[in-house]
């Protein structure tokens, strides 16, 4: 998630944004048919086309639908198709059709032709679509994405009011569990139309929904905000909430803080806080396919455009002390992009973060020896200044603090200057290039290696530190192209080592979200990959 994922990116333990209920035994709530929850970002858009935030994501699982929905088994299951489509043409055609009941939060029906303009918004370059990586192997999406056609030539059709055919350019095994992404849900055309494809989503009275709930007492900008029962919803019998209380808290402490007072029934903690309370009963460890890291600026003159000084920044971490110390909610050592858990790679059986796995161990001495070849070769004299950016929460703060000192202390003639910013600020510095190291994240938003490793293929729009390898780039377009098995996974494989030998990014950590609990808390469907569903949960 997902800028990126920021993917949008559910949040993080570490990013501290809270999706997993939570109460106290003492506590006492304004409605138990009430949920209370919090962001650690404000919500800035809801337009699912052009952004991939986690506080976006996180509220249209909750208030939106694709053609699938993942079960609390991490499975897609019918949602505004009717059923699982078993493509047809070798694998490369799905034919959907749509429930006759669905229908927008305002009344409209939802029909195909609200997920063809949706999907072509998406890769419409005036939109400034961010996300259009996942839409790769659907037909023409690449050559739509490199500027060789236009958007409008997508593989996505309306077949009829309610018929929606999708053609790929070849067979994609995990298309099923992609579909399910928020970025692939649709959006009700004419409302869209009529309020303005700017302004659509930026507050609650331009926005409308498809699923279990729809957003109300959101300005745009506010703190705060709330959602409420979809009259319209096709399965509202199964929707036992009254509504869903969002608030931004980007502070650990504060939030348990709202906790232990009844104010919030979820808190996400991390850091000092988070060590704490590693015997509180309430305390939940809920295991993602996440992993936090460094976006390398790689642009031409940039500092560390050398891959010597990449891997020699990588090298003075202290990973093990990152965690224990600094995190201390459970989260461990980064060995590879790819977090564990995400797949089993099913031609070894094993793990595949843990088979293409390399040491966290710190070694001073190698990067020290590198940092000097790098500055040679680069012909780098006098202090390295390099500018350090993040988000403005307090665990982004503190792990720039310790990056700072790791680089300085290790490094000669290095200066970090940190930066926290808001949401806003932070994408428009990456996406003008203006930083050296961003404290970035990777939510896998469909439980397959590619989704990681696809966004860091040449000129991705997730790749704002412009990672270029053409030899990563084959690997990852053999995968895509590939119907073997075998070939799609030696690729995998080799995209990852590769993408370590050239230290096209620096893994840190892998999150795990840590929250105090409700325990009366029932029918939430947490996903390892994707974000948290709450629209069957209820307290017991």
């Amino acid at each position: 998630m997902r800028q990126g994922l920021k993917r949008l990116g559910l949040l993080m333990s570490i990013f501290g944004v809270g999706m997993v209920l939570a109460a106290c035994g003492q506590q006492t709530t304004t409605s138990t048919k009430t949920l209370n929850l919090m962001q650690t970002t404000d919500l800035t858009t809801l337009d699912n086309t052009n952004q991939a935030t986690m506080p976006e994501f996180n509220t249209l699982t909750n208030i939106s639908e694709g053609l699938y929905r993942l079960n609390n088994q991490n499975q897609p299951v019918p949602a505004m198709a009717t059923k699982l489509v078993k493509p047809t043409n070798n694998g490369r055609t799905y034919t959907f059709n749509i429930r006759t009941n669905a229908k927008w939060s305002n009344g409209d029906p939802v029909t195909a032709a609200d997920f063809e303009y949706s999907w072509k918004r998406s890769l419409n370059p005036k939109n400034n679509p961010v996300y259009t990586y996942v839409f790769s192997g659907i037909k023409n999406a690449d050559a739509i994405i490199a500027g060789k056609k236009s958007y409008t030539t997508l593989g996505v059709k309306a077949l009829g009011t309610k018929k929606l055919q999708v053609t790929l350019d070849h067979p994609m095994t995990y298309f099923n569990k992609l579909v399910t992404m928020p970025v692939f849900m649709p959006q009700d055309k004419p409302f869209v139309e009529k309020v303005g494809w700017r302004t659509y989503g930026t507050n609650a009275a331009n926005t409308v929904s498809n699923g279990a709930f729809k957003i109300t007492n959101w300005s745009g900008t506010s703190n705060k905000y709330r959602l409420v029962p979809n009259t319209h919803y096709y399965d509202k019998k199964a929707v036992k909430l009254d509504g869903i209380t969002y608030t931004t808290v980007p502070e650990a402490n504060t939030a348990s803080d709202l906790f232990q007072s009844g104010k919030l029934d979820d808190a996400t903690i991390s850091g000092v806080t988070a060590r704490g309370m590693q015997n509180n009963k309430n305390l939940k460890r809920v295991p993602k396919a996440w992993t936090y890291y460094l976006q390398v600026n790689q642009r031409h003159g940039q500092p560390l455009a050398n891959a010597k000084m990449r891997r020699a920044i990588s090298l003075v971490i202290n990973r093990q002390q990152l965690t224990d110390k600094v995190l201390a909610d459970g989260s461990t050592p980064a060995s590879s992009f790819v977090a564990p858990k995400t797949a089993i790679d099913p031609t070894t059986g094993r793990d595949f973060s843990q088979e293409t796995s390399t040491s966290t161990k710190q070694d001073v001495r190698t990067a020290r020896a590198l940092w000097r070849q790098g500055r040679r070769e680069s012909g780098q004299t006098g202090t390295v200044k390099l500018s350090l950016i993040g988000d403005d929460q307090g665990v982004t703060k503190n792990v720039a603090q310790f990056l700072q000192g790791q680089i300085q202390q290790n490094l000669a003639d290095t200066e970090i200057n940190i930066s926290n910013l808001p949401e806003k600020g932070l994408s428009s510095r990456k996406t003008a290039g203006q930083f050296n190291l961003s404290q970035w994240y990777w939510l896998a938003d469909f439980a397959d290696p590619i989704n990681y490793l696809g966004i860091l293929t040449t000129g991705n729009t997730m790749n704002p530190g412009h990672f270029s390898d053409s030899t990563y780039d084959q690997f990852i377009k053999t995968a895509q192209a590939t119907n073997r098995e075998t070939t799609y996974w030696r690729s995998l494989r080799a995209a990852e080592s590769r993408l370590q030998a050239r230290t096209g990014v620096i893994p840190l950590y892998y999150v795990k979200e840590a929250h105090l609990v409700n325990p009366k808390l029932k029918g939430v469907a947490y996903h390892v990959a994707g974000f948290a569903d709450y629209t069957r949960s209820y307290l017991d």
